[in-house]
């Protein structure tokens, strides 16, 4: 009996321990899931397991150029996202190489030029959280400092030191962590590099330094993207190519935050040979992504691929060479759009250059319409989905404190089907789900058995399984 009792004891000890550590590791890998956070997943910050599931890279639909300059010798550009006005009930943008700096739109689509601002930049970002009205309208100048405007087209200068830059940056600013982020051009490993330097007061400036450059990988695909790009008679080739001048470097990146983390689109510039009576290289541009937790370490997603790149020459296209993109993205609705800038050509027209042939040709002169700026559209949350065939695959979270009472997915499930579970911190079922079919970007879940009432406020953690279908982010709601 003695023996046992001692047996039992020992028994719930290790029960006890058992569970203990069980309850640490938990504690450990638990993550905050804020209400109205959406949780994509670009990276594995809140995935514990998943199971024969691919991961995506999704390319947003071209919408074609949206504006174009009136002067067709002028290049127009931007870095800029277009920000809303509130107090003139505008949508207004500022562009480059135009006598006509900033544009002005009711929706986004239909644009017409605005007063000419009295300071010339490139970057402006709109500020709700500032008490001054003076201040609501945010530039960055390159090397020159900073700017601030009640209404941004006049402009104050401000006694503040500027970031330094090559020639290249991006401002965008997330008012929800009250944080400007400006991104510039310096150099690197392999050329073109991106140093970010960051703010919560538009008066002091973290300088982080480089801290996204091209490595040896970019070299070997880039490679290969230009053989590609040369063997394909339908994309605009470039002037002149020189095998012993190809490189690859990041030509800029805007970055902006989005739903919990940071994600950059570095524009991966593709020498192909030097210009004659130009200090540069031809080549062109394929925009990528990445994306970071804390902007100093910088993860490459979807093997790299392509996120925005050339159009077809039959296709009329302004991007066929050239392609520079936003500070951020605009979210309309269920959608993000890009206003990105499209060049023809990458060797300026006026020069003469030679072909691979050896003939010097003007490049090309009856041709000066060669940039708008484009407008290309993603589902919202759509960078990377989770995808299953038609053997299921399936996804666990990472445990997180329930904070919300209602459960949304975005998803796409036109021919298959979405399960879902909800599970405590003992992996017990808490609730399940009603199946999810179609595509909905904003499904709200019903329950099936269950509910999320008893649970708020404790651990839980989702099980998904996906049969022919795509799991773009999920998020909490009150």
């Amino acid at each position: 009996m003695r023996n046992e009792n001692l047996w039992c004891a020992v028994c719930a000890l290790v029960l006890d321990l058992s569970l203990a550590c069980g309850a640490l590791v938990l504690a450990e890998d638990v993550r905050r899931i804020p209400v109205g956070q959406r949780q994509l997943f670009l990276d594995d910050n809140a995935i514990q397991r998943i199971e024969n599931l691919q991961r995506t890279l999704h390319q947003p639909q071209k919408r074609g150029a949206v504006i174009r300059s009136a002067n067709s010798a002028q290049t127009i550009q931007t870095r800029a996202a277009p920000v809303w006005d509130p107090v003139a009930k505008q949508v207004k943008l500022w562009v480059m190489g135009t006598d006509e700096p900033l544009r002005l739109s009711n929706d986004g689509l239909h644009w017409s030029p605005g007063p000419k601002p009295n300071l010339k930049f490139d970057h402006a970002v709109f500020d709700p959280r500032d008490a001054d009205p003076a201040r609501r309208f945010k530039a960055a100048l390159i090397n020159a400092g900073f700017a601030v405007s009640a209404d941004g087209v006049q402009w104050t200068k401000l006694d503040v030191p500027a970031i330094q830059s090559s020639d290249e940056a991006n401002l965008s600013y997330d008012p929800q962590q009250g944080l400007f982020i400006h991104s510039v051009k310096r150099r690197g490993s392999f050329g073109r590099s991106v140093a970010i330097a960051t703010s919560r007061d538009f008066k002091s400036w973290d300088d982080y330094g480089v801290v996204f450059h091209a490595d040896e990988i970019d070299q070997e695909l880039g490679r290969k993207n230009i053989q590609a790009r040369t063997a394909d008679p339908t994309l605009q080739q470039t002037f002149h190519n020189a095998p012993q001048s190809q490189n690859v470097d990041v030509y800029n990146m805007g970055v902006f935050y989005y739903e919990g983390i940071y994600i950059g689109m570095p524009a991966m510039f593709h020498a192909t040979g030097p210009v004659p009576n130009y200090p540069n290289t031809d080549g062109f541009h394929l925009i990528q992504l990445v994306c970071s937790r804390d902007l100093k370490s910088w993860d490459r997603l979807g093997d790299r691929k392509t996120f925005i790149g050339p159009s077809r020459l039959a296709s009329g296209a302004y991007d066929l060479t050239q392609i520079l993109p936003p500070s951020a993205p605009v979210l309309m609705d269920d959608e993000l759009w890009f206003y990105y800038t499209g060049l023809k050509y990458r060797a300026n027209f006026t020069y003469l250059g030679t072909y691979p042939e050896g003939k010097t040709v003007p490049i090309p002169g009856r041709d000066r319409d060669v940039g708008a700026i484009c407008l290309a559209v993603l589902r919202r949350d759509g960078f990377i989905s989770l995808d299953a065939g038609e053997e299921p695959g399936t996804l666990l979270t990472k445990p997180f404190e329930l904070e919300g009472s209602s459960l949304h997915l975005n998803v796409e499930a036109t021919s298959g089907s979405v399960e879902l579970t909800v599970m405590d911190s003992f992996n017990q079922i808490v609730a399940v789900a009603e199946t999810l079919t179609e595509d909905q970007p904003n499904a709200a879940i019903r329950w099936k058995s269950g509910s999320l009432e008893n649970h708020k406020g404790k651990l839980v953690s989702l099980r998904l399984s996906l049969r022919n279908a795509s799991l773009y982010s999920f998020w909490l709601e009150n």
